[in-house]
């Protein structure tokens, strides 16, 4: 069952964008929604962006927007409150996925 949804969700990528859902605080939920992209707030500063890794392996990517943090990721929302990261998010362990987000699309790396 777990093959489908990583399949499902790998089709999804190549046509839909995944919508931001904006949370209260400076962490991630406990529990991560499935195609969304989450975003940290707290005191109108931004905190950090997650996400479930898009290859469909389950791992939670964290990724810090503070300035004092190293390394960071820029973050913009376009008129449709889709989000562009910059850098790229390559994940040196595990699936070793490689990819951009922009305007909440997955762009893979080749």
């Amino acid at each position: 069952m777990n093959i489908f949804f990583k399949y499902l969700t790998l089709i999804l990528d190549k046509f839909l964008a995944r919508s931001t859902l904006i949370v209260n605080g400076d962490s991630l939920p406990k529990k991560m929604p499935i195609r969304n992209i989450v975003v940290a707030i707290e005191s109108d500063e931004t905190w950090c962006v997650g996400l479930k890794c898009p290859c469909g392996c389950g791992y939670i990517i964290e990724l810090p927007i503070i300035e004092e943090a190293k390394p960071r990721w820029d973050i913009s929302l376009n008129s449709k409150g889709k989000i562009t990261l910059h850098p790229s998010v390559f994940l040196k362990r595990g699936c070793k996925s490689h990819f951009w987000i922009k305007s909440g699309r997955i762009i893979w790396c080749k």
